[in-house]
């Protein structure tokens, strides 16, 4: 529910903090001074678009907040989850209009996108007024609400969970069942790609051997003369390092003989003798290596251009050609055993079909047992509201095919007068009967998913009297289970609040300014005096205000 709203620099608003409370809470005021604007505020924060044209003249910002209590589903907190929000007891949304057209979104001091906010607004207030009944013309809400009035949450849990199961097996069966000829053709595809890869017999790092191999080849005459020329130089030659090492190696045990200090030498030198030996005779083994048979390069390149030839055709590298052999084979092998699959899956959605069957007729059963019930609290409601000889009735037809929510839809019909034939909503009623029959429909319905808060933006449009009354009761009703918020201009319905606020305009130097306050019940009498009496507030009005209070509680 609507804890706190605040609105800076919006229209004729400088400054406006409102707290509101539970129950039914009333905004009254002189046409035109501005409540409309209250509520407006409240549909930005509930994810309606703004304009910047609401930026108060002279101003190049504006600031719309709210806090609301509401209890978040798990659904609509993995959306939270999503954008980051982190999510408590409160809910802060805050709107930062600018005049540059850069608007923003906060969501607990969080900066989000309106489209996220259009996503979670619906939690936090229900806007029934005049331009907003859409929702009741759509025959989803129809049945919606009477889901709701059932308490069918089970139900279409139940079946919802059915039908994806149908679904995907009914799905998996369709790509099973696809056309014959071009099931072949995959199948010829695939053993072929499979044949001309096996039978090249790739290995994953073979082809940087072969590059390697083919430069060596290559170079096999340089690569000689070098090592031929290390052996020489290291081992063979009169002068080679070995022998002069050698020669260095005894000279240097006779100056140890006498001087210690070249003891220390003699280790050193015997290790470096040791590593030239066995560099040269490595050079000479790797010599031997570089006899190249004839043709041997000519293999290699053809090699390669294979290995080259499979890459154009299946990926860029041997691994990504081995691994689309790995895939062709796991294709084959699917199709190859569909028949079998096709089998099972057929047993399965033979099963899956019934488990549908069985829930959505659950469900079918319940809502064929609400309706009647629905139709009747309906039409007793609508009698309190001055629509007694209205006729509600909710009729069901059978839906082609499976779907998530069962199988049929609902429909709402309604006459307002009588002999009339009920006629789907859309054509039917007039905004009056229309905003009436729409508190009736959440009086009877107890539709509030989230605890959010029901707002009717001047339902009392062409009542008074006794059917104002009885509108202010339904909205009592309403709002002993829920937070209510109601534009008002019936004193009948005005003396029903349990928290009434008033909007005043007031003109002071060419300036006009709208302003918000709560009530004493001392000032809610000459506030409900206005409202009967006009601007001139008679005795006789008050003493009925007054009566009109204790009344009402």
């Amino acid at each position: 529910m609507l804890r706190l709203l605040k609105i800076n620099n919006v229209a004729l608003i400088d400054d406006l903090e409102i707290e509101f409370g539970d129950g039914l809470n009333l905004l009254t005021g002189e046409t035109g001074s501005g409540k409309s604007i209250i509520i407006d505020g409240l549909g930005a924060l509930s994810g309606e678009r703004v304009s910047s044209d609401l930026i108060k003249q002279g101003e190049t910002t504006a600031r719309i907040e709210g806090v609301f209590s509401v209890e978040i589903p798990s659904d609509i907190a993995e959306i939270f989850a999503e954008a980051g929000v982190d999510i408590d007891d409160e809910v802060i949304v805050r709107r930062e209009l600018s005049a540059s057209g850069k608007n923003r979104v906060f969501v607990n001091d969080r900066l989000v996108t309106q489209n996220f906010l259009k996503r979670i607004g619906h939690i936090f207030a229900d806007i029934c007024g005049q331009g907003e009944q859409a929702m009741l013309y759509d025959p989803h809400q129809h049945l919606s609400m009477l889901d709701t009035a059932a308490s069918a949450e089970t139900e279409l849990a139940a079946t919802a969970a059915a039908f994806r199961r149908w679904s995907s097996i009914r799905r998996e069966l369709d790509e099973l069942n696809e056309d014959d000829s071009a099931k072949l053709r995959a199948l010829d595809i695939l053993r072929f790609e499979i044949d001309e890869i096996e039978r090249a017999g790739l290995r994953s790092g073979e082809e940087e051997e072969l590059e390697s191999e083919r430069s060596r080849v290559l170079n096999a005459e340089k690569l000689a003369a070098a090592s031929d020329e290390i052996a020489e130089l290291l081992y063979d030659a009169d002068l080679s390092a070995v022998t002069t090492l050698d020669r260095a190696g005894r000279r240097l045990a006779e100056l140890a003989e006498f001087e210690k200090q070249f003891k220390d030498f003699e280790d050193g030198v015997a290790a470096a003798r040791a590593v030239i030996e066995e560099l040269a005779a490595s050079a000479r083994r790797y010599r031997e290596t570089l006899e190249v048979a004839p043709g041997h390069l000519d293999e290699i390149e053809a090699r390669l251009a294979e290995i080259a030839r499979l890459k154009r055709k299946y990926g860029e590298s041997v691994e990504a050609v081995l691994d689309h052999l790995a895939g062709s084979r796991a294709k084959l092998d699917s199709i190859e055993t569909s028949e079998m699959r096709e089998k099972e899956l057929s047993a399965q959605l033979a099963l899956a079909e019934a488990d549908y069957r069985k829930c959505a007729a659950a469900l079918t059963k319940k809502r064929t047992a609400t309706a009647a019930k629905f139709k009747a609290a309906v039409e007793k409601e609508l009698a309190f509201v001055a629509l007694d000889k209205a006729v509600f009735e909710v009729r069901l037809s059978e839906l082609e095919g499976f779907s998530q929510a069962g199988s049929e839809r609902a429909e709402f019909y309604f006459s307002a007068n009588p002999g009339e034939l009920p006629k789907p909503l859309a054509k039917v009623a007039s905004g009056g009967e229309i905003s009436r029959l729409m508190l009736v429909l959440r009086t009877v319905s107890g539709r509030n998913e989230f605890q959010r808060t029901a707002v009717f933006d001047e339902i009392d449009i062409g009542i008074g009297g006794r059917v104002a009354e009885a509108v202010g009761r339904r909205l009592q009703k309403l709002a002993a289970t829920q937070q209510v918020l109601c534009v008002t201009h019936q004193p009948q319905i005005a003396s029903l609040a349990d928290h009434h606020f008033v909007v005043e305009k007031a003109t002071r130097s060419n300036t006009t300014r709208i302003s918000v306050r709560e009530l004493s019940n001392v000032e809610r009498i000459d506030e409900v005096a206005r409202m009967l009496a006009g601007r001139e507030i008679t005795d006789a009005a008050r003493e009925n205000a007054k009566a009109m209070l204790a009344a009402a509680k």
